[in-house]
């Protein structure tokens, strides 16, 4: 009977060890440590508690490593044997991220799964597995153990070894995983595998219609009706709480923004609303989205077609307009015929006139006395380049003058002229003091306008307390090159490139005391000594002097920018001066 007995358990030991051995897929049981060491049937593979692992060390882990820590080689075979801790155990390789359910809408879960490498195995008694949120310093950590009296082959590299869930993860964030082979070896790395991951969007998890801040507007739908565009778009799910929305239009030069509040007791899925007040032809960008913080927006484009009529009308009074273009033609070009006539009567009778170049400036010099020589200004070698700087606090009459000039000195003075009102991307891109420090450096010339607005704004810089600066970009640029002017003195360096210039609605006193050593120009009336400064061309001779075309005198007056550059000239000095 007793026989019997042992025989049927031998049996019954034998069946379970081959159910083992054809086992693939492993997940982790409740059992102790002292189960593990012992071998005991059951804990083949062993989730390990803080709890044990504190009571074989001898001290806590909690705060180590997520309350997990690197078991060293002796912690499982002993002090009896030290060579036999210099093994090498390579990295579990496989790893894999796996999504299971998760109750909480807010939050992520996972399990990780992994293969033990073949390299190394026979030494392998268990894995540890570190969860880290990238950015951050939370850290969750698993240990799992292999009972001791169990040796794998190069056969159980098939095995799939899973963790327990790593639950409370925030949605759309990255993390890292690390599976670490144990024992740790002593000489040896390469032992753990790390993997990056990111956990699902809340779309993803658990669909947009339950997301409010991933929510947007998926099906939009756009129709002209005469001259209004009719936008209809589908509305957030109640259960978001989304009662209002907005839509943004840009296009022409021109930006429009709505508000838009449906009204649910009519439809609670769709929303209707008119983008009125568009150009007829132009191309528009818009937007829609939940009018809440970061929302999710949809963009769709508009463009504003002409209707039947107004095509009809068109064509009807085609006739009529072709027949009065082709009159108007006729007529320019019997006025043009005889303008070209007069001026070349007129051009014979006045002095040849030659082009400013810096090896024969010598022939701008006639040798009779009352002789004047005119400079007509071409674009046969490379023009100087020139900064212009100013202050707006002077009102927008003030930057409209100084636009005139610019527009005066690049068309009608042979010069390149950078403007901050002309370069506003380059501006967006590198701020303000940036695009001005290296407008400074690659321009052969900088010009400050001078203004009573800057003055005034210096001094009450200078009353105001340190502890409250207010950013001023014009202040600032105005000491960038105070202090490129003092450099240059102190070094014996050329101070042509700066110069400083006011119109005739300011003073002398206007103009800041560290610029005082640059020249100085009242405008319009030095408009040829600048032109001087510029292209480094004497206008005086013994015996002669030089007249530029469109500059000198008061020929500025007869060309359009010239006179533009006068009318805001006098429109600034109204309402500046009273």
């Amino acid at each position: 009977m007793y026989s019997a007995r042992l025989a049927l358990a031998s049996l019954l030991v034998s069946m379970f060890v081959g159910a083992q051995g054809a086992k693939t897929s492993f997940r982790p049981r409740n059992c102790t440590l002292q189960c593990v060491r012992q071998g005991t049937p059951g804990c083949e593979y062993c989730r390990i508690s803080k709890e044990d692992v504190q009571s074989t060390l001898g001290f806590t882990s909690a705060g180590l490593f997520g309350g997990c820590m690197p078991w060293p080689c002796q912690s499982f075979l002993g002090q009896q044997q030290p060579e036999i801790c210099q093994h090498y155990i390579h990295a579990p390789q496989n790893v894999t991220i796996k999504f299971v359910d998760d109750p909480d809408s807010k939050y992520d879960t996972v399990v990780v799964s992994w293969s033990p490498s073949q390299y190394g195995v026979a030494f392998l008694r268990g894995f540890q597995v570190t969860l880290q949120a990238l950015g951050g310093t939370q850290i969750s950590c698993q240990l799992f153990l292999i009972q001791n009296n169990l040796s794998l082959s190069a056969a159980h590299v098939h095995r799939v070894y899973y963790s327990d869930s790593f639950s409370h993860l925030s949605l759309g964030a990255q993390y890292a995983v690390t599976v670490m082979a144990l024992p740790v070896p002593e000489l040896w790395d390469k032992f753990y595998h790390s993997k990056l991951f990111f956990t699902r969007t809340c779309p993803e998890k658990n669909r947009l219609e339950h997301c409010k801040k991933d929510w947007y507007p998926r099906h939009v739908e756009v129709h002209q009706d005469s001259q209004d565009i009719v936008v209809t778009f589908n509305l957030a799910p109640e259960n978001l709480g989304i009662i209002r929305y907005f839509s943004a239009c840009f296009g022409g030069g021109s930006r429009s923004y709505e508000i838009i509040h449906p009204d649910f007791s009519v439809n609670s899925t769709h929303h209707t609303y008119r983008l009125l007040n568009l150009h007829t032809g132009t191309n528009y960008t818009c937007e829609i989205a939940a009018d809440i913080v970061d929302a999710v927006r949809k963009t769709f484009f508009v463009q504003v077609h002409y209707n039947l009529e107004e095509y009809s009308a068109l064509h009807k009074e085609a006739p009529s307009l072709a027949l009065t273009l082709s009159v108007g033609v006729l007529l320019t070009a019997s006025l043009a015929a005889i303008f070209v006539i007069l001026c070349q009567k007129r051009l014979r009778k006045k002095k040849t006139k030659t082009e400013i170049r810096p090896d024969s400036i010598e022939e701008y010099y006639d040798k009779h006395l009352e002789e004047q020589q005119c400079v007509v200004l071409t674009n046969s070698t490379r023009p100087p380049e020139v900064l212009i700087c100013y202050s707006s606090n002077d009102g927008p009459a003030h930057v409209r003058v100084v636009l005139k000039l610019a527009t005066f000195l690049q068309k009608h003075m042979a010069t390149q002229v950078h403007l901050d009102l002309w370069d506003t991307l380059n501006i967006m891109e590198e701020g303000d003091l940036g695009w001005y420090c290296r407008k400074i450096k690659e321009s052969d010339f900088v010009m400050v306008i001078c203004s009573r607005g800057l003055n005034q704004k210096q001094q009450n810089q200078r009353k105001e307390d340190e502890d409250d600066p207010a950013e001023n970009t014009s202040l600032a640029i105005i000491a960038i090159i105070g202090e490129e002017m003092c450099r240059a003195k102190a070094l014996g360096q050329d101070l042509s490139k700066y110069m400083t210039a006011i119109f005739e609605y300011s003073n002398q006193a206007d103009i800041p005391p560290m610029l005082n050593l640059a020249s100085n120009y009242m405008l319009p009336e030095d408009l040829p000594l600048l032109f001087s400064h510029l292209h480094a061309v004497a206008l005086q001779k013994p015996g002669a002097y030089m007249r530029v075309e469109n500059v000198s005198e008061n020929e500025y007056l007869k060309v359009p920018a010239g006179v533009a550059l006068c009318l805001a000239i006098q429109e600034a000095k109204i309402l500046i001066t009273g």
